[in-house]
Parts: C-alpha cells; structure tokens; sequence
C-alpha cells in the first residue's frame, strides 16, 4: 500500500479544518503497522481513507497496484470485500445473530460454501467452540472481541485494520487479544494496520506511525519485532 501527498480537510463554520495533511506512506505486504498519537490527530481519518471507507481532499492511496482514490464507491466495496478486514474497538457484531452466524456472515455473503465450516474451525482456533450458538449479549468483551477477530480473519484478508481493538478490555484480556492478532496475522502473512493508545499493542508492531495535528511527525522502527 503506498500513499501520496494524502491531505483531508472538511469544511466548517469557522473556515476550512485540516485533518491530515501531506501523508507519504509505503507499507509492504505481511508488514505490521502501529498509527499512534494524541486525541484529534488524524489517527482514525487515516485509517478511514487507507481502508477505502472515506475519500481524501487530494492525494492518492494505491493498493495491489490498484488506485483507491480513482474508484468509486462500489469499485473501493468490491477491494474492501476481496482484501480487507476490520476490527473494531466497539466490536460491532450484529446483535440478533450467534457468534457463530457473526462470523460466518462475510463467506455467506461472498457464495462461500463452507461458511459454517470455515466459521466454526476459526472460532475454535479463537477458543470459542464453546459458544458457538450464543449471541453477543451472552457473550464478555473479551469473548465479543474473539468473535470479532475470527469474522475478520476468517476471509483471509490481505489488511487487516483495527481500530483500538483492545480499547474496551481489561489489560489481561487485552493482552490474550493482542497474541491472538499477532499469531493470526503471521499465520495468514497479513499485513496489520492498527490505531492504538496501548504502547504494548504498539511495541508489537513493526513500525510505529506518530501523527500530530494531521502529521506524520516520526515513524520508529521496531527491531524485535
């Protein structure tokens, strides 16, 4: 994935907010990313764009060779549904539906036939096979966020992108989720993209991203990781 000269800036009653501006990234294939960075500046914009959800103000974003920016919103759809999977701080399982049709949903909607195969092998890899037929209200937060993973993985994603994913657990919980996304990610050789405050979730990652005021203000490298 590589950017440039990525800028994004809204309008507002008091004139024009630059959220990001001048984003110049190269990020390689299997390669894990930690973007990190005070309150407001730009850390889930930039995800938002990387991931193909929002559209910058100038710049562009190129994935596979593919430009992001010169799709429309049904080509960047298609890209996300072939190569992308999210994770989210909120979790965001559909509630009417069990752990187990959670994660199944993504294959059912692509024609897989082995949705509940496939669905149920990752969920037992997550160490959920127990609670397979419980729905998200039955579920913890750790539990909830394990469902969350395994739909997110279960497409075998090239990027996969999460958002704070250990932001509403308890550090020990929060830390059995961050092996279990290294472990996957290294499993499947995809490529991490996360928005973090844990400095252990980010001492993990390959690279640490600094954005302040919509900046890229230092990228760290991480030896051991």
């Amino acid at each position: 994935m590589v950017t440039e000269k990525l800028n994004k800036s809204v309008i507002t009653s008091d004139g024009i907010l630059h959220i990001l501006s001048s984003i110049d990234l190269i990020i390689k294939s299997g390669e894990s990313i930690a973007i990190v960075g005070e309150s407001g500046s730009g850390k889930s914009t930039l995800i938002s764009l990387l991931a193909g959800l929002d559209t910058p103000t100038s710049g562009s974003i190129s994935l596979n060779g593919k430009s992001l920016t010169a799709m429309n919103e049904d080509g960047r759809a298609a890209m996300r549904n072939q190569l992308i999977g999210f994770v989210f701080q909120s979790f965001q399982l559909l509630q009417g539906l069990t752990a187990l049709e959670n994660v199944m949903l993504p294959l059912e909607l692509s024609g897989d036939k082995n949705a509940n195969a496939s669905a149920t092998a990752l969920l037992d890899r997550v160490g959920l096979s127990h609670r397979l037929s419980h729905t998200p209200q039955k579920l913890s937060g750790g539990e909830q966020q394990r469902v969350a993973l395994a739909r997110a993985f279960v497409t075998r994603p090239s990027i996969l992108f999460a958002d704070e994913p250990t932001g509403n657990l308890d550090s020990k919980t929060g830390a059995y989720i961050i092996d279990l996304l290294f472990e996957l990610n290294q499993e499947n050789n995809t490529t991490l993209i996360l928005v973090t405050h844990d400095q252990t979730l980010a001492a993990r990652c390959q690279r640490i991203i600094k954005l302040d005021a919509g900046r890229i203000v230092a990228v760290t490298s991480n030896e051991k990781a």
